[in-house]
């Protein structure tokens, strides 16, 4: 999976599947971390769904992640900001990196 850390934070790659019949993450799709969601792809709705669900999965505010590109497509890059010095930076990228294993 590809997960990339810089000195504001860790960005990853997300396949979004939208209008699915429950949340959840099902694995990979080639490098990215392959999600179903309930929202349907219209006015954002998925891309908020997006959001709210990695907040809830990485333990961080909503305001600390952001689609970085593929707002319009299927294939998302998600960064959690996080200052370089923040205590929950090596818990988000292990979590990361277990997901992706799953």
């Amino acid at each position: 999976m590809f997960i990339d850390e810089k000195e504001n934070g860790i960005t990853f790659k997300v396949f979004v599947q939208p209008r699915s019949s429950r949340n959840m993450i099902v694995g990979s799709h080639g490098d990215a971390l392959k999600v179903k969601l309930t929202a349907p792809p219209v006015g954002g709705a998925a891309n908020r769904m997006c959001i709210t669900f990695f907040s809830k999965i990485l333990g961080v505010p909503k305001s600390y992640l952001e689609i970085q590109a593929g707002h319009a497509g299927r294939t998302k890059i998600l960064r959690v900001l996080l200052d370089e010095g923040c205590s929950d930076r090596r818990r988000i990228r292990e979590l990361l990196k277990k997901i992706s294993v799953q």
